[in-house]
């Protein structure tokens, strides 16, 4: 995985440090069993499956998150606050599903529309 920095460019916040998860094994691991979150992860979709909004689940996890979804241009296409053991799918197709400590959405003011930008990604 990637080490990457993201920024909400729109509003000049910041959300954070994550990995980016971007083979099928880093994806379906995610951050299932995590007990306390170090670091954000950015599940980075295959294009083909980022024309189609996919939904992502919850199985397994232990604590809530913030989820930011984005699609291949970094543009905030939803945001949701998922508690362990559900399902959702978001409003647009996404490339980019951000998995976030719970109250970064809040506290960068990253809304739908937002352009982020992840430095340094080397994926």
């Amino acid at each position: 995985m990637s080490y990457v920095f993201i920024v909400n460019k729109t509003k000049g916040t910041n959300l954070g440090n994550a990995d980016v998860a971007n083979s099928f094994f880093s994806r379906f691991k995610g951050l299932m069993m995590v007990k306390k979150l170090e670091m954000g992860l950015i599940l980075k979709l295959p294009s083909d499956r980022s024309r189609r909004a996919s939904g992502i689940h919850m199985f397994f996890m232990r604590i809530p998150l913030d989820v930011v979804f984005a699609d291949s241009d970094k543009k905030v296409v939803d945001t949701v606050t998922l508690d362990p053991w559900t399902t959702y799918t978001p409003v647009a197709p996404a490339r980019y599903v951000i998995e976030l400590e719970i109250g970064k959405i809040a506290e960068s003011n990253t809304e739908i529309g937002d352009e982020l930008d992840f430095a340094c990604e080397s994926a």
